[in-house]
């Protein structure tokens, strides 16, 4: 059943008005459609969280919520523009600019607006570095010191561990356009990246590496992010821009917001859904201490997401009532 949108939907799927208060039950309205609302899965920590946090939410409204693992850039392209996908809560600016300008053109795809925290991502080094650096964090000085981030397998060249290739960043393409004599390698997943940083730190060797913020990494271990040429769209596309004339990507990576995207027709197909998709926020803070309850304390992501709804029933009620 499709139905108009309003406050008096959104409360009776929210839950039934009874002398006690509210009680939350898949009872109290049936869903506006039985088909399954397919939330995306992606390849770090946060997303993961976000999602079924999300579809903890919509399961307690009675939505049929179902879990599809996703690559990160071709989702925008693919399975929320088809409705394979109905919703992915993070798409960084840092990273999938170019895939969302697309997608907004493609008219298939709807913009939920902004997850909240502020994106930042690029090449970072513990602070015990810059003694064998000592020109950081201007990335000039990695013309220099390139060696002291070697490693056997790559030496004498850097070594640069970048996160998986399905997160884009256009690494190696930075790399020949600075003349950066680093050699880049991908972590197979974001868990082997932390692990290889937290050995490294402990035995306080040689390291540079991908890190992005929100995360708990940039607050757990001391260093700094290496300052590149402040990045300029036009640097992705034109080579006459920047310090290399004749090679595009020779600025840092950009600085921005976190999306999130949901399939065209979700707005009409599951209007209450839709509603909590484009309101659910989260400050930086707050998320990074959910990542960190993975990642550092070994917990399932399911059972955070869990104690995260039971704890903030007020909170989501909220967006699922909220006007847009």
């Amino acid at each position: 059943m499709k139905a108009k949108f309003g406050f008096a939907a959104a409360a009776l799927a929210a839950g039934l008005l009874v002398s006690g208060g509210w009680t939350t039950t898949a009872d109290a309205a049936a869903p506006e459609s039985k088909d399954p609302i397919k939330i995306a899965l992606f390849d770090w920590t946060s997303v993961n969280v976000n999602a079924k946090i999300l579809g903890g939410i919509l399961e307690k409204l009675g939505y049929n919520v179902e879990y599809t693992t996703a690559d990160y850039l071709s989702s925008l392209a693919t399975g929320l523009q088809t409705g394979d996908i109905t919703v992915a809560l993070e798409y960084w600016d840092t990273t999938a600019g170019e895939a969302m300008v697309a997608a907004d053109a493609s008219g298939k795809t709807e913009n939920l607006g902004k997850l909240g925290p502020k994106a930042k991502e690029e090449w970072w080094y513990p602070i015990y570095m810059k003694e064998q650096c000592p020109g950081l964090p201007d990335w000039q000085a990695l013309k220099a010191c390139a060696a002291a981030f070697s490693t056997p397998e790559t030496a004498p060249k850097g070594r640069y561990l970048g996160g998986p290739v399905t997160w884009g960043g256009f690494d190696e393409e930075r790399v020949q356009a600075l003349g950066l004599d680093f050699e880049v390698v991908h972590a197979g997943t974001d868990g082997a990246m932390w692990a290889e940083l937290e050995s490294a730190y402990q035995r306080k060797a040689p390291i540079l590496l991908w890190i992005y913020s929100p995360h708990w990494a940039p607050q757990k271990y001391e260093g700094e992010w290496v300052e590149f040429p402040d990045h300029d769209p036009v640097c992705y596309t034109d080579p006459k821009w920047g310090i290399n004339p004749d090679l595009a990507y020779d600025c840092g990576k950009p600085h921005g917001e976190i999306w999130k995207y949901g399939w065209a027709g979700m707005k009409d197909k599951w209007p209450v859904a839709h509603n909590v998709a484009k309101n659910i926020m989260f400050e930086a803070p707050e998320l990074n201490g959910l990542v960190g309850q993975v990642d550092l304390d070994g917990k399932s992501i399911d059972d955070v997401a869990g104690a995260w709804i039971a704890e903030n029933e007020a909170r989501w009620q909220a967006w699922v009532n909220a006007t847009n």
